[in-house]
């Protein structure tokens, strides 16, 4: 907050909230004559986001462009827009940033301090929040709030018609999906935009750490993970949701990103005939992707041979997509390959190219 007109617009917010535009902008004209027309308007929303809202940061949320926002402490707050990180042109006083953190987990249960230095939650319209305070974050709580975009793109959105033909093929023939790629690369908006090649007969469970996909299906459940509470109780894993999930009579599964133990439970439903299911994972390229997902099955039981799994691994994944951003920041898919059947071990197995852009 800043000016004069701002902290008097707040109190008098405080006292009545039911203080309609009209009236709070003759408020704010009272407390500052000069102001003109769209500055008044200025003070009356951010008076709103002090007390109702996310403080400074509301008016970021409310910007369609901006995909993710980052606060660093005190000081600049950074954005993400079509791919880029920028600064935000605001920047938060230590008020500010508590502010952002209290009104985010209060309404949810939860606290950040000492004894909870990482917190994860979910904004009402579905973004994903990360909150690391002290003594973790050394300058002040960092919180970053991952947005997620309303509409659908189509297939055509990641590469030409050969990919899309590629895709759909592989869609309609029921083959088990490896999406791969680095953060905010486009491995869920892919997952999304796969979505209307399921046919609508299919039963879908989608389980996700934090619910970002959206599809557009006749039968889809949709499972969430939950962290504990305050009191380090109530945790459900993505782990216990794949197991429960092959207890729902799926058709397909879908994962929204394996990145623990839960792998192997997911490769267990791949080669047991849950077939058109789809992942995602983060690595680098195809081949990077099938050893990670070796990597994450092996932390489910340490006695397991990882050669053991790494033939689970060839027998549950038919094709691995690898996505990308490019210069510009759009999406796009790079490479897709097939993965053969009857390979010797993973570490020697040979990808078959099915399209690239190289």
């Amino acid at each position: 907050m800043n000016g004069y007109a701002d902290k008097a617009l707040s109190r008098y917010l405080v006292d009545h909230p039911e203080l309609g535009l009209g009236t709070l902008r003759t408020l704010a004209r009272r407390a500052e004559p000069l102001l003109d027309g769209s500055a008044v308007d200025d003070v009356v929303v951010r008076a709103r986001a002090e007390v109702d809202g996310l403080g400074a940061i509301e008016r970021l949320l409310a910007d369609p462009e901006v995909t993710e926002v980052m606060v660093n402490g005190p000081g600049p707050v950074w954005v993400e827009r079509s791919g880029r990180i920028e600064p935000a042109g605001t920047s938060l006083d230590d008020h500010d940033t508590a502010l952002v953190v209290e009104r985010i987990l209060g309404p949810l249960g939860l606290r950040s301090d000492r004894l909870s230095p990482i917190v994860d939650a979910r904004l009402p319209d579905g973004a994903r929040v990360n909150v690391v305070a002290a003594p973790l974050a050394v300058d002040g709580p960092a919180v970053s709030i991952r947005r997620f975009a309303d509409r659908t793109l189509e297939l055509e959105a990641f590469g030409p018609p050969p990919l899309v033909e590629v895709l759909v093929e592989l869609m309609a023939r029921r083959a088990c999906l490896l999406v791969v790629g680095a953060t905010s690369s486009g491995k869920t908006t892919l997952l999304n935009s796969l979505a209307p090649h399921i046919e609508d007969h299919d039963r879908v469970i989608t389980i996700e750490d934090t619910a970002e996909l959206r599809f557009e299906h006749p039968h889809v459940v949709r499972l969430e993970a939950r962290p504990a509470n305050s009191e380090g109780v109530g945790r459900v894993s993505l782990r216990q949701l794949v197991t429960t999930a092959l207890r729902m009579r799926p058709d397909r599964i879908v994962v929204g990103e394996v990145r623990g133990a839960e792998a192997f439970d997911l490769l267990l439903a791949l080669t047991a005939g849950h077939q058109g299911s789809l992942a995602t994972c983060h690595a680098t390229d195809a081949r990077s992707g099938l050893r990670r997902l070796q990597l994450l099955a092996s932390l489910a039981d340490a006695t397991l041979d990882p050669e053991l799994i790494g033939h689970y691994v060839l027998d549950a994944v038919d094709a691995v997509v690898h996505v990308a951003r490019d210069g510009n920041g759009d999406r796009r898919v790079r490479s897709v390959a097939a993965v053969p059947s009857g390979a010797p071990s993973l570490g020697r197995v040979e990808l078959e190219v099915l399209w690239s852009t190289s």
